[in-house]
């Protein structure tokens, strides 16, 4: 499969990504939004490592699995910043009974 649909593809979860995070209010549709554009920086990450490895020659059996172990580890890292934003979400949630973005902005005076 050529790169072209690899890259065509994480760009339009970037965007619809962007697009989530820029006109909801609900910090839990925010989170999803700001998975969503890891993701697709993740699938770039990993297509341009295989074409990569494929550009140069590599026949061993392992190649292209440097990316693959980066992005393992954005994983990792991603699913802890969800795990603490869902905490702080929940927080939130008992304290304002919203999860309204902008309902913070009132929480500051």
């Amino acid at each position: 499969m050529p790169i072209n649909y690899y890259i065509y593809l994480s760009i339009a979860l970037f965007i619809i990504g962007i697009i989530g995070v820029l006109t909801r209010r609900n910090a839990i549709i925010i989170f999803m939004c700001i998975e969503l554009m890891l993701n697709a920086v993740n699938l770039l990450l990993v297509a341009f490592s295989k074409m990569h490895h494929l550009l140069a020659g590599a026949d061993n059996a392992f190649a292209g699995s440097d990316a693959q172990l980066f992005v393992f580890f954005i994983m990792v890292v991603a699913a802890a910043e969800v795990s603490v934003g869902l905490a702080i979400i929940v927080m939130m949630y008992r304290n304002t009974h919203s999860v309204d973005v902008n309902f913070l902005n009132r929480l500051k005076h």
